[in-house]
């Protein structure tokens, strides 16, 4: 039996090498080798701060071009979709939509705690690639998004488009990219119109290619301001999917970078790497972290990345690592750890329960989307 990793491994060759071979400013999948990736950043190393945030301006605007979104479109004035709250053991969850272009809707669901609070701290939580249920609808997910909530946060989650109930594209459409990260970004939107969600605590955790979209998002949005990509940032993998690496913001011309360097833009706000010995983050304690530290030490702020490694672990957002985003989460964003912990201090995810998909879908009979939804690959390209 294939595991995930040897999964999305072909995955990565058949829809990146193969199907964008004829363009070659794309770096998908495993586009350097595991010596180019660390030679790659040894050779790019900067000398001081005022020589990376020069690099860092390049990047950052080869991102920008390279998605076509050097200038983000006016969010719609709309009206969220909010409905079906359910109270649950100590937070709730409610079905959500709302525009993030027009006619084009974000679909997920918002969790929250029951107990009142002067201030909440608010989580955006974008999901990876996954077998059914897909994304928002797995135990890890439901699992990571209520367990947060009942420390103290706001959590919204969002479908990957073509995933859930964002039906309105394919998933593997040209500008799955940039479709994602305006929806992250409108994601923010959502999190900050929340009464009570603190500006100065938002933070985004994904897994996998919800951790391309985590340290994306913090790349091009200073409103995030923790960050934890799990089993994500690696020198020589640039991520498999269209919705990761489809778009040329990698290379151009002369120009290289990788997946190593964009996480690093996140410097020197908090952000913990998570990593396993059975995908391509399995040298991130001897390769990634040691970048990622010496970046941050150019600001001073080394102690504020953390890397924590499980070498015996595969592809996933299973129950350790979970716990160690917890924890990262609660020092970071000053949420309450202990109401989520047994006597003994372990994590207890146990009331954070895992519901149907027809419990958490947005649209339905009773809800039918909207009509002013966009339909199809070639009417969202457009919009695009």
């Amino acid at each position: 039996m294939k595991t995930v990793h040897t999964i999305l491994l072909i995955s990565a060759v058949t829809f990146g090498i193969n199907a964008f071979a004829q363009q070659p400013e794309l770096c998908q999948g495993p586009y350097f080798t595991e010596a180019q990736g660390r030679a790659f950043l040894d050779s790019h190393m900067p000398a001081n701060k005022e020589e990376w945030e020069g690099r860092s301006k390049k990047i950052k605007a080869q991102i920008r071009e390279g998605m076509g979104l050097e200038t983000v479109p006016a969010k719609p004035n709309s009206a969220p979709i909010i409905h079906s709250k359910r109270v649950m053991d100590g937070y709730t969850i409610e079905n959500v939509a709302f525009e993030s272009l027009p006619g084009i809707y974000v679909t997920g669901n918002l969790y929250r705690p029951v107990k009142k609070q002067k201030s909440y701290a608010g989580i955006l939580c974008p999901h990876g690639h996954g077998e059914n249920p897909h994304g928002r609808f797995r135990e890890q997910t439901q699992k990571r998004c209520a367990t947060l909530a009942r420390m103290g946060a706001v959590v919204f989650v969002l479908d990957m488009a073509g995933q859930g109930d964002s039906k309105q594209t394919e998933h593997k459409f040209s500008k799955a990219l940039k479709l994602q990260t305006i929806n992250a970004m409108r994601g923010v939107d959502f999190l900050l119109s929340i009464p009570g969600v603190d500006p100065q605590r938002i933070a985004v955790t994904g897994e996998s290619g919800g951790g391309t979209q985590t340290f994306l998002l913090a790349a091009l949005d200073q409103r995030v301001k923790v960050t934890a990509p799990t089993v994500m940032v690696s020198a020589h993998f640039f991520g498999g999917c269209v919705c990761e690496s489809g778009m040329p913001i990698h290379k151009k011309g002369d120009y290289q970078t990788n997946n190593v360097e964009i996480a690093a833009l996140t410097a020197p706000r908090p952000m913990l790497l998570t990593s396993d010995g059975d995908d391509w983050t399995k040298n991130t304690p001897k390769v990634e972290f040691p970048f990622m530290q010496k970046i941050y030490a150019l600001y001073g702020k080394q102690n504020l990345v953390e890397n924590v490694h499980l070498p015996d672990e595969k592809h996933d957002y299973g129950p350790n690592k979970r716990k160690a985003m917890y924890a990262f989460m609660a020092k970071h964003l000053n949420l309450n750890i202990r109401a989520v912990s047994d006597a003994q201090g372990n994590i207890d995810e146990g009331p954070s329960k895992v519901l149907e998909q027809k419990d958490l879908a947005v649209f339905d009979t009773e809800h039918p989307r909207p009509k002013n939804a966009v339909m199809g690959d070639e009417a969202v390209l457009k919009l695009l």
